[in-house]
């Protein structure tokens, strides 16, 4: 369902089964479905899990994008960016061995926390992650806490940031704010915290408690051009970071 101007649009789509756990938009009106999970059949080859739909809803190419996605972004180039948890950084699909990758819309590996962009410890798994303009940043926790990585695939720029707090699911920034959420599932109650850069660290503002008329559920929270979008039953609430 497109929402758009007060005006809903419902567009029958084909594909969706019971392993699809992310939605996300693409350029030209083109939106994205995957499966958090892979598999390799008899020949070793790995089984794709995601698919990328026209703005009909008809599938135009099918992709293996890495196994164990716990978040997936998409920028305004196209750009797919994911994250892993731990039985894809230690299983044995190589581009999810980094924690974090960038896919193109044909499968592409177009980017990878390599050589001189090496993350300063291996991640466990994704706290959420939002693009500001071309720049990625994405979340992510390690036995030694939790950080948030700024990419910009055109400059060829990865810095990484460590993050106060560890409990986060959502993530937005603008400029040298930061918008943290940490949501209670199947519970309207929403902790937001509020940082600033000072310098090469995120120092926390203030914190608000948010609760919404409706529960919130896994996965209902994303981070887009400086906004937080939370979704509560049927609906969404816009936070500005």
């Amino acid at each position: 369902m497109v929402v758009s101007d007060g005006r809903e649009q419902r567009i029958p789509v084909t594909g969706i089964d019971a392993g699809t756990s992310h939605l996300a938009l693409l350029s030209w009106s083109r939106f994205l479905l995957v499966s958090s999970r892979t598999s390799r059949d008899e020949k070793g080859t790995w089984n794709r899990n995601a698919i990328v739909y026209s703005p009909g809803g008809y599938p135009m190419s099918h992709l293996c994008i890495g196994d164990d996605i716990e978040d997936v972004l998409t920028d305004r180039e196209g750009g797919i960016w994911t994250s892993h948890g731990d039985e894809g950084i230690y299983g044995l699909h190589p581009a999810s061995s980094e924690g974090l990758a960038r896919w193109d819309t044909d499968g592409a590996q177009t980017w990878g926390p390599l050589g001189e962009q090496r993350l300063p410890v291996l991640p466990l798994g994704a706290i959420g992650g939002t693009t500001e303009g071309g720049v990625a940043w994405l979340g992510w926790f390690s036995p030694e806490g939790a950080f948030v990585t700024r990419v910009d695939p055109a400059l060829g720029e990865t810095t990484s940031y460590r993050l106060p707090q560890k409990d986060i699911d959502g993530i937005a920034v603008r400029g040298t704010r930061m918008l943290l959420s940490h949501a209670f599932h199947n519970r309207p109650g929403v902790e937001l915290a509020r940082l600033e850069l000072v310098g090469d660290a995120w120092a926390t503002t203030s914190h608000e408690h948010l609760r919404l008329s409706e529960p919130v559920t896994r996965r209902c929270v994303q981070g887009r051009e400086g906004v937080l979008w939370i979704r509560g039953g049927d609906t969404w609430t816009r936070i500005e970071a």
